[in-house]
């Protein structure tokens, strides 16, 4: 592949723009987040899987917790928060305690929807925060599902939940009354039960009941408030630490009361970074005449952008892009990024055109803000999305019964 050429901008030291086959590609097939439920229920004799992520000893039960925003990076940083944790970082014999990719972007709706489904973004077709529907021409957010789109057109693949389900194992999940009917749950979480808990406490106790309540189970469990509070306040922020601890305390309480034959998996969907409140680490696309032009759609966040080109535009945008921010994030053509293996091995045809004609990835502390369209995702201390190990190294961790 040929090297994006140098950019003179008059420096002494020239920088050299970052070349997208740089960039630490996620590891599909071998070490994902779509990789996970797989391989447990592999382990299940559920027909039509096999194991991808070698080291995992199969289950009779097994129960994945998902900690909306928890990285590997910040659980090793904050021992003393996360004790317990802490204590499931080393591997132990037929057991981990290792990092994952979450896959790229690494966000929300496109980790929850590779979990769930057992594919990449490539496939499965939620590769980013907003996308374009190249149905309507609008950007889709994939999160919130607004527009409203039918999710089953959006998504058509069976969970890995349902098809568990229908193998005969005792399948369900415990999270939030408020996610109980959205789109998001149909397409990526859904299969077998659904049960709403509101406190984080009620939510451990259930999981282990319903783990519990059959000779093979699979049950999932969700927390989103240390998310949150990155989000408002940063990583490096007490409010941030407190969730964590709070976090690290549900663990053990859920692991003290796993049934017989089960394995406890404690995951993620992404890290998260700080981004400094100034213009040299936030560079604002609404602002920005250069960037801005020939661009018809900005999408994605701030560390993952898809930007999508006024037609007969896209070399120009392409190059525009490379040469204005190409020293601080990997810019990659879509059909270049698709070839790289950023969304997976494959990329089905109902999702090509979601994916923007060029792709951006931050490799520097930096975010590509947007302060009049995207003013509350603009305003936050804490982001994600990218490549770097803060945000796309989550965590595998075991406990067993």
């Amino acid at each position: 592949m040929v090297q994006p050429a140098a950019v003179s901008h008059g420096w002494p030291d020239d920088p050299v723009p970052l070349a997208p086959e740089t960039a630490p590609v996620p590891e599909y097939a071998t070490g994902s987040l779509g990789d996970l439920l797989p391989t447990l229920v592999a382990g299940q004799e559920v027909p039509g899987f096999t194991p991808r992520i070698a080291e995992l000893a199969p289950a009779d039960r097994n129960c994945v917790f998902l900690i909306d925003g928890l990285g590997w990076e910040q659980i090793k940083d904050h021992p003393d928060e996360a004790p317990y944790l802490t204590s499931l970082l080393g591997s132990s014999r037929g057991g981990t305690g290792r990092p994952i990719t979450a896959g790229f972007p690494a966000t929300t709706a496109t980790s929850l929807a590779s979990v769930g489904t057992g594919r990449y973004p490539g496939t499965h077709g939620l590769p980013g925060y907003t996308v374009r529907d190249p149905g309507t021409g609008e950007l889709m957010n994939q999160l919130r599902w607004k527009p409203w789109t039918p999710p089953r057109a959006w998504q058509p693949y069976p969970t890995v939940f349902r098809l568990a389900h229908e193998a005969g194992v005792h399948t369900a999940q415990v999270s939030s009354p408020t996610f109980a009917q959205t789109p998001l749950t149909q397409v990526a979480l859904s299969g077998g039960t659904f049960h709403g808990r509101l406190s984080g406490e009620e939510r451990m106790d259930f999981a282990a009941e319903q783990l519990a309540a059959g000779d093979r189970s699979l049950v999932y469990t969700y927390y989103s408030e240390l998310d949150g509070a990155g989000h408002r306040f940063g990583i490096d922020s007490d409010a941030w630490r407190g969730q964590l601890m709070f976090v690290d305390r549900l663990v053990q309480r859920l692991a003290e009361q796993l049934p017989p034959r089960s394995a406890l998996y404690v995951t993620a969907d992404h890290g998260m970074v700080d981004i400094p409140f100034d213009e040299q680490h936030r560079i604002d696309f609404d602002e920005d005449w250069e960037l801005r032009a020939g661009v018809a759609l900005l999408g994605g966040e701030g560390r993952a952008r898809h930007v999508y080109a006024v037609p007969g535009a896209e070399a120009d945008v392409l190059t525009c892009w490379r040469e204005v921010v190409g020293e601080q994030f990997w810019v990659a053509g879509r059909d270049e990024a698709i070839a790289l293996g950023w969304f997976g091995d494959e990329v089905d045809e109902r999702v090509y055109g979601r994916i923007g004609d060029v792709v951006v990835a931050a490799h520097d502390d930096v975010a590509i803000t947007a302060s009049v369209n995207e003013p509350h995702e603009s305003a936050m201390a804490g982001m994600h999305g990218s490549m770097t190990p803060a945000e796309q190294l989550v965590p595998l961790l075991e406990a067993r019964s």
